[in-house]
């Protein structure tokens, strides 16, 4: 296949240690995984919103598909990748955020992917909330030759204002006894399945040191969501805490990421007590609502020398800092994970809950702005947006949409969109500041 044709920079400015290190460990990490499955080892290919801690305190090793999209994208992979889904009788324009993985079963060639390329999964966790993933996921399962479990969702939110104020400490209060029993049923049928299917037995006390484990490293993600908000101009910007969050998300509730995630807050306490602004000449502040743009990290940056204009927040971060930790779960840890497992969705794709926080987080960290990436090929964020743009600019957040997609570089038109911030900058945002 001809290489494409660029006309962007692809690689973002990386200021921060942290982000090499995740960066770094994740590829020694994936390196480590393919002898162990080649050696039979239970391994699980899995949804964003699969409640990973179960798999960890079994010890069965396990890739979320649409972090691996992340990384095929990252490395300008994903075009040839739906070439594949194409090849064999599908629309290669439908969901690409689920669907890399699917291009990956079709790969005749799946060593050449990032890092030695995927494994082939044994085991495919899934989650029955969209039709067209579900489809997908279907088709992932039979090419693998995995067996596939879905788990089972309901909606019955009784979530009160300010969600964030209790998910640490009073989860219970987010929702009913009876959407907390089922999900705590849906955990234990879990288990059953993969004691079943792999042999290996699931013990509480490890999930209650893993679930240790993610608090600490949501703490610190909290400490350093909140420098980032308060200090002006900002030691850093969503294209060095993007990676570094979210591959140590990867590894959530382990010793390794707990201690990144303080790493990460002192490299960046470090920048603010010693005045190293990530943007000298910083004069607008940036909030980027939706999914990192993969292939094209270096978006964020094309702002800064020309307007003074940077990136500074991303669900990434934030979403660590309010939506994961569990405190207070220790008489029911199974309980208190089924209302992270369960709420997620809720809390970004389901008003006014999404719109209320993003508000929140927009006013905290004194942003000027909002860039909302949606890709209108995703069923679970094609329509979102509508009360959040609303919530936003009656606030007095003007905000920019974008329609493109996250993980297909060919469909991304450089000059289109950077027209597109450029007008949310000049004529949305400068008049405001004079």
């Amino acid at each position: 296949m001809a290489e494409e044709k660029k006309t962007y920079e692809t690689r973002s400015i990386k200021r921060l240690e942290a982000t090499k290190a995740a960066s770094a460990y994740q590829k020694e990490w994936f390196k480590s995984l393919k002898p162990r499955v080649e050696a039979g080892e239970p391994f699980a290919l899995v949804g964003a919103d699969a409640p990973m801690e179960i798999l960890r305190a079994m010890d069965i090793p396990f890739v979320v598909y649409q972090w691996w999209t992340a990384i095929c994208a990252a490395k300008q992979m994903n075009t040839q990748m739906y070439g594949y889904i194409r090849d064999a009788g599908y629309r290669d324009d439908i969901c690409s955020y689920c669907s890399t993985a699917y291009a990956c079963a079709l790969d005749p060639h799946p060593e050449e992917g990032p890092w030695g390329g995927l494994p082939k999964p044994s085991i495919l966790i899934t989650q029955s909330e969209c039709a067209v993933m579900g489809k997908i996921e279907n088709l992932m399962a039979e090419a693998f030759g995995a067996e596939q479990y879905t788990m089972q969702r309901y909606y019955e939110p009784v979530i009160t204002d300010k969600w964030w104020e209790k998910t640490i400490e009073h989860w219970d209060q987010l929702a009913n006894e009876r959407r907390r029993a089922f999900f705590e049923r849906e955990l234990r049928d879990l288990i059953a399945f993969l004691e079943q299917k792999t042999g290996r037995m699931f013990d509480m006390n490890r999930l209650r040191e893993i679930m240790d484990y993610v608090n600490e490293q949501d703490y610190w993600y909290r400490k350093t969501r909140d420098l980032i908000a308060e200090t002006k101009p900002c030691p850093v910007t969503i294209s060095d805490t993007v990676n570094a969050v979210m591959q140590a998300q990867w590894q959530r509730g382990t010793k390794w990421a707990t201690e990144h995630a303080k790493s990460l807050y002192e490299e960046v306490k470090y920048r603010a007590d010693n005045n190293m602004p990530a943007v000298p000449n910083e004069r607008i502040r940036l909030m980027w609502i939706g999914r990192g743009l993969w292939f094209n990290l270096a978006f964020y940056n094309y702002f800064e020398e020309k307007y003074g204009a940077a990136f500074i927040w991303s669900m990434y971060l934030g979403l660590a800092a309010d939506a994961y930790g569990r405190e207070n779960y220790e008489s029911d840890p199974l309980k208190a994970l089924g209302t992270r497992f369960s709420m997620i969705t809720d809390f970004l794709h389901t008003p006014p809950f999404n719109s209320e926080w993003f508000l929140k987080e927009a006013r905290h960290n004194q942003v000027d702005g909002v860039v909302l990436l949606t890709s209108e090929n995703c069923m679970n964020n094609g329509d979102f947006y509508y009360n959040m743009v609303k919530t936003l600019e009656d606030n007095g957040f003007p905000v920019c949409l974008l329609r493109a997609d996250p993980a297909d570089a060919k469909k991304w038109n450089q000059e289109t969109m950077t027209a597109a911030v450029e007008d949310l900058i000049v004529n949305r945002i400068e008049p405001k500041l004079k």
